[in-house]
């Protein structure tokens, strides 16, 4: 994606209808954080040269590949660890050093969020961690989450745009996030924030969150209720004027390659939707209802057909088990396509190459699935209810595992009907 969008020529850089002359440059810097960021910045080093002075980013542990100029750290994912924060820290001291006539490269992808923190005073570490493992755990989606995230930091909500100004900055986003809503991307360190101290509060309300909170966040947040602590950066800030946002990438084009990819295979081909959303245990039953539409009556798909969906479910955990949300949502879609015999595939992946907690990027199912776990005495409802996909899967040959693919636009589903 950066090779087919950004255009070098001589010491001009052009990105879609913007360009900037690197000559007029005293120094040019690289930073970010996420899944992707360490692949972005080996890019970004190819198109710069020797004119790319220094950087950092931050990712998460596993996705490390080596870089000249661009110092990579590994950090903790889902949740903060110290390392996170020293390379956070670091990042800011970094662009402390950018001047007005200096230019700072952002790359940014999913998984920013928890690999570029800082904590304000008061908040620790486990407080942090704790209150993002409940708003992991809830159902809350991604944009919600965020607007809580962003009122427990000093980096995000705009507030890394304030530490790399007076330079100029190109953000440079990889979305995760339906319909690439930009504040909510990697938490918004570098865009205005349209949330606020009360949007996150009724999102702690909202899934009953405000009693579990630590004491020291729940002070915090109502601190920041009665005005004693300053919102997030909003749009008419000034720091605003130098920055410029940038998507390279998404789940609608992942989806696009993928038909392309089906279309070569001989199938028939429909995109559905690349906003899906919704608890996974239900979202499976819709789709599977579509699979048995397809397979009696052709509709809305000839056979043999492809549908591909994309976004990202959620789920809320009840169970001890192990999994993650594609694999919990093929194996509900499993229960609901029991009692077909027609073949099938129905599988559901993260494009980042990992599924919740796990090291599977999730799972498929297909006819021989549910017979493995007849033959083997599993009781696959059972499973489900205790959140434990993975280890079901695990068993019927169901998991799917990729390892680190370099980018995160979301999750890929799709159903193959020969």
């Amino acid at each position: 994606m950066i090779q087919r969008k950004i255009l070098r020529k001589n010491d001009i850089i052009k990105i879609g209808g913007s360009s900037w002359d690197l000559d007029k440059y005293r120094h040019i810097y690289v930073i970010g954080a996420g899944k992707a960021a360490a692949y972005l910045a080996r890019e970004m080093e190819n198109i710069l040269g020797d004119r790319l002075f220094y950087g950092q980013v931050t990712v998460k542990y596993g996705h490390a590949i080596p870089c000249r100029r661009v110092r990579v750290v590994e950090a903790g994912h889902p949740l903060l660890d110290e390392n996170g924060l020293e390379a956070t820290a670091q990042i800011l001291q970094l662009v402390k050093t950018a001047g007005s006539q200096d230019l700072v490269f952002c790359l940014l992808s999913g998984g920013g969020s928890a690999l570029l923190e800082k904590l304000p005073e008061g908040i620790s570490l486990t407080d942090l961690r704790k209150t993002n493992h409940m708003l992991l755990s809830c159902g809350a989606d991604i944009t919600e989450m965020n607007s809580v995230r962003k009122h427990l930091s000093l980096v995000k909500g705009g507030q890394l745009a304030r530490a790399i100004a007076p330079a100029s900055c190109v953000n440079l986003i990889l979305s995760d996030v339906i319909g690439d809503t930009l504040d909510s991307i990697a938490s918004g360190p570098t865009v205005a924030d349209l949330s606020t101290f009360e949007t996150a509060w009724q999102v702690l309300e909202k899934y009953q969150l405000v009693e579990k909170l630590p004491a020291a966040v729940q002070l915090y947040l109502q601190q920041g209720l009665r005005g004693k602590i300053p919102e997030t950066l909003k749009p008419a800030d000034p720091v605003f004027e130098k920055v410029q946002i940038i998507i390279i990438g998404n789940n609608w084009e992942a989806l696009e390659v993928a038909q392309a990819t089906a279309r070569a295979c001989g199938f028939n081909t429909l995109i559905l939707t690349s906003r899906l959303q919704g608890e996974a245990r239900e979202v499976a039953k819709v789709l599977a209802a579509v699979v048995k539409e397809i397979i009696l009556n052709n509709i809305p798909l000839l056979r043999p057909a492809c549908l591909l969906l994309g976004g990202e479910t959620t789920v809320t955990l009840s169970g001890s088990g192990k999994g993650g949300r594609n694999q919990e949502l093929v194996l509900a879609a499993l229960l609901a396509m029991q009692d077909v015999q027609s073949d099938y595939l129905i599988m559901s992946c993260g494009t980042d190459g990992t599924d919740g907690p796990t090291d599977a990027a999730g799972g498929m199912i297909f006819p021989e699935i549910w017979t493995s776990a007849q033959q083997k005495n599993l009781n696959a409802r059972a499973f489900l209810q205790n959140n434990d996909a993975y280890h079901f899967l695990e068993q019927t040959g169901g998991l799917i595992k990729t390892g680190p693919t370099g980018t995160n636009v979301m999750d890929i589903l799709l159903a193959l009907v020969p």
